[in-house]
């Protein structure tokens, strides 16, 4: 299979193993402050998992002494584990995420990351090991687990290497929970790491600094060449038996091998590092086409994230941020599409927003146990209120139902709605800036909460207006397909998305 890139060189094939992968995976895209429009850092991704997401900022707390904190899995994982305890620190730093409900024997919240009041933003990004290397974990396993790693960089985590020297320490003291290997790529305004956690037992693990001429696609995470002498090396980090593991198993020969390869290593075997082909662009297609924008925008990476060939249904959520130096904290701004941003808009947060609109916070479509248990009525308001998940769902339900007809017309409106927020920004931060300096802060924050509740209540707005655009278009015109089966739940198969009955070589919009 073939993909050709509108207005690009490269050509792209993929195999079909690229089409029965899991879709629990999440995409993270680094740009180095060189090539970037703003001269900062950006990062960009998606969560992808099929429970509900929903935003969470996470305020700064204080903890007692013996304050300890549960981490790990349950025997219900996939490799079983069981919960324990660590401990606490004394001050936890704030941040912004999105949540989300479940995953085999991982208890929820879990997260991807997001960006704290240090601008240390986190991404989580699946990356399979070799099956020697799985089948060698222990059981039950203890220790922190993606997620719990996630929380605890953004938790803790004044600069991006804290964050990889945090995980390395964690992972050495309470040993790491896994579903067979997994990578994070954790950046600030200077730089960023990718962090890969192997399984095996053996408290494995490898990080890579990328700089500010890089740029990174993680699809599955990865580490390529690495030095030996790593640990005398300012941009590698590493677990101390990296490299002598590798060779009691057999994995590696200094004598014959001419690098140490951590993803020929210790990565899944029967594909290779940013060619094996995910979905319908592999990370070195990605990483050419952010490359081809340079210098990139936040409105270039929401483009990228944004490709109907990466973001469909599988697509839980969309972020971007910039990371960069002299940023108060409570002006920290993230974008955040509330699912796949195929069919949502991107919306601007800040840290110093105050609350997340009753439309964006927890509700029941997708999350774990709703259907087997009632509503607890301390939710029932919230539960009460609109959902922005399920509305832009039902978005990229009924305009993947005709796409070649559907797609461009809401990327427009959805390009059109971003471009209004993006022209509000100067007046926003300005004035929140102003306040700041004339010690306002509350009203500052009063503020910036203001806005980001009237964007998100205009995008709930729009969505309603797609929905009701669309499902009149269908049911006037052609009327409204019915399902042939019995089975609402896909049993493996295609998940939805805006490709052209799932062939990337017939035309379409996206850029």
């Amino acid at each position: 299979m073939t993909i050709r890139h509108a207005g690009a060189a490269w050509l792209l094939t993929v195999p079909l193993l690229a089409l029965s992968q899991s879709g629990w995976a999440s995409y993270a895209f680094y740009v180095g402050k060189n090539l970037t429009e703003n001269q900062a850092v950006i990062v960009g991704g998606t969560g992808e998992e099929v429970s509900s997401h929903w935003l969470e900022i996470v305020p700064a707390r204080d903890h007692a002494p013996d304050a300890t904190i549960e981490v790990g899995v349950t025997a219900e994982a996939s490799i079983p584990g069981e919960l324990s305890e660590i401990p606490q620190v004394e001050h936890t730093f704030r941040y912004l995420s999105m949540s989300y409900s479940d995953y085999a024997g991982f208890p929820a919240p879990l997260t991807n990351g997001g960006v704290n009041e240090h601008q240390v933003a986190v991404r989580d990004v699946w990356a399979t090991n070799r099956e020697a290397l799985i089948d060698m974990t222990q059981t039950p396993q203890q220790g922190p687990q993606y997620s719990d790693l996630a929380r605890l960089v953004l938790e803790r985590s004044t600069t991006a290497r804290e964050g990889v020297e945090l995980i390395g320490e964690l992972i050495a003291k309470h040993g790491y929970s896994t579903y067979g290997g997994n990578t994070h790529l954790i950046a600030d305004p200077d730089e960023a790491w990718v962090v890969w956690e192997f399984a095996g037992s053996q408290g494995l693990w490898a990080a890579e600094r990328l700089g500010p001429d890089e740029i990174r696609v993680l699809y599955p995470g990865y580490i390529e060449e690495f030095p030996l002498d790593y640990q005398q090396n300012p941009d590698f980090m590493g677990s101390d038996n990296l490299v002598s593991f590798a060779e009691e198993q057999g994995w590696f020969d200094p004598e014959n091998d001419e690098a140490f390869n951590v993803f020929e290593v210790y990565g899944r075997q029967d594909t290779q590092a940013r060619t094996g082909g995910y979905k319908y662009m592999t990370q070195a297609a990605l990483e050419e086409a952010v490359r081809e924008m340079a210098p990139v925008s936040e409105r270039d990476m929401m483009t990228r994230v944004r490709d109907h060939r990466i973001a469909d249904d599988e697509a839980g959520y969309g972020q971007v941020v910039s990371l960069k130096h002299g940023v108060d904290s409570d002006l920290i701004r993230i974008w955040v599409a509330p699912t796949g941003s195929v069919a949502a808009p991107f919306l601007p947060w800040w840290l110093g927003v105050r609350s997340v609109p009753l439309e964006f916070a927890q509700h029941r479509y997708l999350t774990k146990g709703a259907a087997s248990n009632f509503l607890n009525p301390d939710f029932q308001v919230q539960e009460g209120s609109d959902f922005a998940g399920r509305r832009f769902k039902q978005v990229l339900y009924l305009m993947c139902e005709q796409p070649e007809r559907f797609h461009p017309q809401v990327t427009e409106l959805l390009e059109g709605f971003e471009r209004d927020s993006f022209e509000d920004l100067g007046w926003v931060e300005r004035a929140a800036q102003t306040l700041v300096a004339q010690e306002q802060r509350d009203a500052a924050r009063e503020m910036l909460t203001f806005y980001s509740h009237s964007r998100a209540d205009a995008a709930m707005d729009l969505g309603g207006t797609l929905v009701d655009w669309l499902y009149a278009s269908l049911a006037l015109r052609d009327g409204l397909r019915r399902p042939t089966g019995d089975e609402i739940n896909d049993q493996g198969g295609e998940t939805v998305n805006c490709l052209v009955d799932a062939d990337p070589d017939k035309p379409q919009a996206a850029q």
